[in-house]
């Protein structure tokens, strides 16, 4: 099952509240707080997709550069131990410590996510 709406490279999330009868969520992995709301999956959809195309058109009209999900860097507090570990093993493997992060990352996601990973695909 998709928990998750798509579009323009957005990625929306799918909550539900039964306290209010509806459905509702918001844009994932950008600071920004764009919210949406619906009563069916199919209005659900559409409020996101409406969602995304209003921030994107807001960003514009404001001159703003729109955040994109997952910028393509972050940082990891891994510890000393293992921060020496992997530094040893990148330089044993003739690559750089972003390099081996990037292939243990792939190796993993194919072997436990890549239905949910669009880029493995």
């Amino acid at each position: 099952m998709n928990n998750q709406l798509k579009h323009k490279g957005y990625i929306g999330s799918i909550e539900a509240s039964l306290e209010d009868n509806c459905l509702f969520g918001k844009i994932l992995f950008i600071k920004a707080l764009v919210s949406y709301e619906g009563k069916t999956v199919a209005e659900l959809d559409a409020a996101f997709r409406e969602a995304v195309d209003d921030y994107l058109a807001t960003c514009q009209t404001l001159g703003h550069t729109p955040e994109k999900p997952c910028k393509g860097s972050f940082n990891v507090r891994v510890g000393h131990d293992l921060h020496l570990a992997a530094a040893l093993a990148a330089t044993r493997k003739k690559v750089t410590l972003n390099d081996l992060t990037r292939q243990a990352l792939n190796e993993f996601l194919q072997h436990h996510s890549a239905d949910t990973c669009p880029a493995l695909g």
